[in-house]
């Protein structure tokens, strides 16, 4: 049985999220990105970051804004973001643009497999996995794969200046290795959920449809964060990722 305190505390941070994606989405749309493609990234960032990504956010995305890196290429100067952004920084926003297209294939993969399941069926369930979660982890990569080269591209295509095949190549390079690593640290924490916490512990079922389920996913973000964070440290230094 879920206790109540984790029905409470998982609504209040959701809403939370919410009120602060709605925040900062309000906030881009006053003050656009430099880089288009951040005004997505940032508020859905806020989607499982909350309270962590309105500070870096009004920290760091603040720097990036599309007037002050016009002004500054004005006066033949470097951007705001590039100059004043620590690369530790600099890192944490490739992962979390990373970890904004996981999100959203995420979110769209689990309500397909939800609301559809034979969609399940066809990736595994119950011919290949006993296990409803393991066929719909497949569908969650996929999504989240499309989701997160699509926003690569749009960063370095404009960035490098190349063709639309170049710019996928580089894009499917980037994404790769990141949303992998990302993955594999909300894939290992869901199973701890979805095995241990829910499953032995309180002995009920991590739904989909259920508030408890999306914050265990807003948690299960923060440890593809942790897991993606040092990818984006070795593709940012080595520049097969953009710096932001």
């Amino acid at each position: 049985m879920i206790p109540d305190w984790l029905y409470y505390l998982s609504t209040a941070s959701l809403v939370l999220a919410g009120v602060v994606a709605v925040v900062i989405l309000i906030d881009v749309l006053r003050h656009p990105q430099h880089m288009w493609i951040m005004n997505i990234v940032w508020p859905v960032t806020a989607l499982f970051g909350s309270l962590l990504a309105a500070w870096g956010y009004f920290k760091y995305g603040r720097l990036a804004t599309d007037v002050r890196a016009e002004a500054a290429m004005e006066r033949d100067e470097k951007m705001p973001h590039k100059e004043d952004t620590p690369f530790p920084a600099k890192v944490g926003k490739g992962a979390a643009h990373c970890g904004s297209g996981c999100t959203l294939g995420d979110i769209c993969a689990e309500w397909l497999a939800y609301l559809i399941p034979a969609v399940a069926t066809w990736f595994g369930w119950r011919w290949l996995f006993h296990e409803k979660m393991f066929a719909v982890w497949i569908i969650d990569y996929l999504f989240a794969f499309s989701f997160g080269v699509a926003f690569q591209y749009f960063t370095i295509k404009p960035m490098r200046d190349v063709s639309v095949g170049e710019g996928l190549t580089q894009a499917i390079k980037a994404d790769f290795l990141s949303l992998t690593a990302w993955q594999v640290g909300m894939y290992g924490f869901m199973a701890i959920a979805h095995f241990y916490i829910f499953k032995r512990l309180l002995g009920a079922p991590l739904e989909v449809n259920s508030v408890t389920f999306w914050f265990m996913m807003q948690i299960a973000m923060l440890f593809g964060f942790v897991t993606a964070y040092p990818v984006n440290w070795w593709l940012v230094a080595r520049g097969t990722k953009e710096a932001m």
